[in-house]
């Protein structure tokens, strides 16, 4: 029996941090929130974690940022077209928007536990009503996604200081993962073995 939904928002690399978020379903509470930026932090988590087959549990997908230089090129990148005809030559994966790291660690936890699904923060974010127009992780943005997901969706336990924006993401999967559950959602599509979800 599935009791407690776990919301991971992973970052591109170790230098930034990642969020984790653990909430309890019976009550909507949240009852575990962290910063972490290995991927020995993050396998360390769930080695920890006594409730792994007892959870749904939702890991973002990070951007791939390798091979951008300057900043137009990291903001360009998102929209860049996706093209399957070979008529342009896709060197060095610039046109890759998701980075794999991670994927060999979610794929083991798919073997462990009953249910675990990838999801692209953005989408959730439009789809669960939490996007801001404000620039991507400033602090007008992190305000705005506190204060949603308090008003939102009643989770009270947020204090009132700033959360860091990875846990508040993190959150988000948490409430995608608990969606999935009540069969609120639709596959997106599929990434290195795992189903990308979002709310319908």
């Amino acid at each position: 029996m599935i009791t407690h939904s776990v919301g991971l928002s992973l970052a591109p690399n170790s230098s930034v941090e990642s969020g984790v978020a653990v909430r309890e379903i019976s009550t909507g509470k949240i009852i575990y929130m962290d910063k972490l930026f290995s991927m020995n932090d993050i396998g360390l988590f769930f080695e920890n974690y006594n409730n792994l087959k007892n959870s749904i549990i939702c890991v973002s997908l990070p951007w791939d940022n390798t091979m951008l230089e300057g900043k137009w090129r990291i903001l360009s990148k998102p929209y860049q077209l996706i093209h399957e005809h070979g008529n342009f030559p896709n060197k060095d994966n610039w046109m890759q928007r998701f980075a794999t790291r991670g994927s060999e660690l979610l794929l083991e936890l798919s073997k462990k536990c009953t249910e675990i699904y990838r999801f692209e923060i953005y989408l959730t974010r439009q789809k669960l009503n939490l996007y801001s127009n404000y620039k991507e992780h400033s602090s007008a943005d992190c305000k705005f996604l506190q204060n949603a997901l308090k008003n939102e969706w009643g989770i009270e336990e947020l204090p009132a200081n700033m959360v860091p924006a990875a846990q508040l993401e993190a959150i988000a999967g948490t409430i995608l993962a608990e969606k999935k559950l009540n069969s609120q959602t639709e596959k997106i599509f599929e990434f290195k073995g795992l189903d990308v979800i979002n709310a319908v």
